[in-house]
């Protein structure tokens, strides 16, 4: 049976539910979307430890609720949990990033033409909301884009109805490849690749959502060369 899209879920803006596929709920949730914010925001690094019991005392919840936060950001790629060491945001090698977005290029190309071949007019207001959000966040700080980003991608994975893509997408690393290679020449990029992707799947296009969402991805991978030759 095809999986009828959350209407309701389509309209929420808000940062509260990033994506439609799992996540922690109740105390481990706060701790799940801070980190989040922080990795996002600066506030922390890739490589940094993540030290337990700083976290429920800044986070205000129990030791069990910080595991279980990690359990699912370890889930997401985000948290490194390696035996006998303290989790730590996760940092990768160069030859890792591109191993990454060899994923990524796969998994985005696959969302773009899920969404353009389900794409109704019931969901036309949402893609333009998605995208009108993204222009307006260009303006601002690395954090509102990121927000704006998360918002464009979990709006192109409900219309695309996926179950399977919207359990596995968010795991993909890409989170700490924009924390690791932070560049304002992306933002603007990363705005023009995703109105050409809307653009397509606004038209019912699977072959053109899917070329832009690989030309997405190829970009990504142009910039991090030029900032790892720096």
């Amino acid at each position: 049976m095809e999986q009828s899209i959350d209407m309701a879920a389509l309209s929420s803006s808000g940062p509260a539910e990033p994506w439609p596929g799992p996540e922690p709920s109740g105390s481990a949730r706060r701790v799940y979307l801070g980190i989040l914010g922080d990795l996002e925001a600066g506030r922390m690094v890739p490589g940094q430890r993540l030290v337990e019991t700083e976290l429920a005392q800044r986070f205000e919840v129990g030791r069990n609720a910080v595991r279980e936060a990690m359990q699912h950001l370890a889930g997401r790629g985000v948290v490194d949990l390696s035996p006998n060491r303290s989790p730590a945001i996760r940092r990768l090698d160069l030859a890792e990033c591109f191993e990454v977005l060899d994923v990524a290029e796969t998994m985005t190309r696959l969302v773009a033409r899920s969404a353009a071949r389900r794409f109704g007019p019931d969901h036309a207001d949402a893609l333009e909301r998605a995208i009108t959000d993204l222009a307006e966040a260009a303006a601002g700080e690395p954090v509102q884009f990121s927000a704006a980003r998360r918002r464009f991608y979990r709006t192109l994975l409900l219309i695309g109805g996926n179950r399977e893509l919207q359990r596995l997408f968010p795991g993909i690393g890409t989170h700490i490849i924009h924390a690791q290679y932070p560049s304002p020449r992306m933002q603007g990029i990363r705005l023009a690749d995703y109105q050409a992707m809307a653009r397509a799947i606004a038209a019912g296009d699977g072959e053109g959502a899917e070329a832009a969402a690989g030309a997405h991805v190829e970009h990504v991978r142009s910039v991090i060369r030029e900032l790892a030759r720096m």
